[in-house]
């Protein structure tokens, strides 16, 4: 059976959202109380919607707690909105309600009406990419939420020549590689403890946030 997800807020993130859901099999109910926005959505979700989501009548109807995740994705301009409207999804049963805060207070507000989880994709976006200007060996990141990211990053040349097992890097760096992209082939390796980091390797690896920079700082 589709995972259902009700995406609420059509804006750059929200459609984006929207759409990548779609891509991915979710069955995907877009809202927004811009016509023009419902209408594009509708081209690529299961069913778009125009209406005020504030409105605890309509929303109800859109039965939030039968789908999978709703996302609460109003941008800058609808702060008070949504805030009213993750409160709305929780009473009305939703199981797992995601919201997009705009700074510190505006979350801790959304947590307090009962956000199972509050994103910043601004923020969050901001800090990879920051990380990917000043560390050149740093291909690219991706959270997984909690302070867990996914990291791709060339290996350091003091790596070259050694196996995983050698280079101990869960005990030294509290991080686990997950897959070596050999960058001459394209070909991607999953890994064991007797692989041995070739000249050129890229890391995929698994960790808290700062282990990976921590790794090339002191290797």
């Amino acid at each position: 059976m589709k995972k259902q997800a009700i995406v609420i807020g059509l804006g750059n993130f929200g459609m984006s959202l929207a759409r990548s859901l779609s891509e991915r099999g979710v069955e995907v109910l877009a809202i927004d109380d811009r016509e023009d926005h419902v209408h594009i959505a509708a081209g690529f979700v299961a069913e778009a919607l125009c209406f005020d989501a504030t409105e605890e009548e309509a929303l109800a109807k859109t039965l939030p707690g039968k789908r999978d995740v709703c996302i609460c994705a109003m941008g800058n301009e609808s702060r008070e909105a949504s805030i009213i409207c993750t409160a709305l999804l929780r009473q009305l049963g939703a199981l797992r309600v995601i919201a997009r805060a705009n700074d510190m207070v505006h979350a801790r507000i959304l947590t307090l009406v009962g956000a199972h989880r509050i994103i910043n994709p601004e923020k969050e976006f901001g800090e990879r990419f920051a990380n990917q200007i000043i560390y050149d060996n740093i291909k690219a990141e991706m959270t997984l939420g909690e302070g867990i990211l996914i990291t791709e990053a060339k290996a350091p040349s003091s790596f070259i020549g050694k196996d995983l097992n050698h280079l101990q890097l869960p005990n030294r760096f509290n991080l686990t590689v997950v897959a070596v992209r050999r960058a001459k082939s394209g070909e991607v390796i999953l890994p064991s403890p007797k692989l041995v980091i070739e000249e050129d390797d890229f890391l995929v690896v698994v960790s808290k946030e700062g282990a990976v920079l921590e790794m090339m700082a002191r290797s």
